[in-house]
């Protein structure tokens, strides 16, 4: 089993700055691309940031030059950078992983490929006020 948790996210103003982290734990192989996502009231969920295991990263209009997308591979974790937020950037913010996990063989208790599944963290708030 894996499991994603997030943490970060807030009440803040327009102008200030939070950070988001994601991490990954469980029988892990290998973590492909990892990214953060958006959902607000009424809408659909919105891709922010994506990054690649080599660290390509890909970005939505309204956050470039404001978000920032990094990630650990020691610590199987995925951060997101806010700077300058703005009111249209409050959303519940999703981390997704796409992860190469295992489980264990009952016979020989040697690990097994489950392939590959996209994991999703729990949500956090983020709310930015005028």
């Amino acid at each position: 089993q894996v499991q994603l948790s997030q943490s970060g996210g807030g009440f803040v103003q327009a102008g200030d700055s939070l950070r988001l982290s994601c991490t990954a734990t469980g029988r892990i192989f290998r973590i492909e691309d990892m990214g953060w996502y958006r959902q607000s009231l009424g809408k659909g969920r919105e891709m922010v940031a994506t990054i690649t295991r080599d660290e390509v990263t890909t970005y939505v209009d309204s956050v470039k030059g404001r978000f920032t997308i990094s990630r650990d591979y020691a610590k199987n974790s995925v951060y997101l950078q806010m700077n300058t937020l703005k009111p249209e950037d409050t959303a519940t913010y999703f981390c997704s992983a796409d992860i190469d996990d295992y489980y264990l063989n009952e016979e020989t208790g040697l690990p097994r490929s489950h392939g590959r599944t996209k994991y999703w963290g729990q949500g956090t708030q983020v709310s930015v006020t005028s």
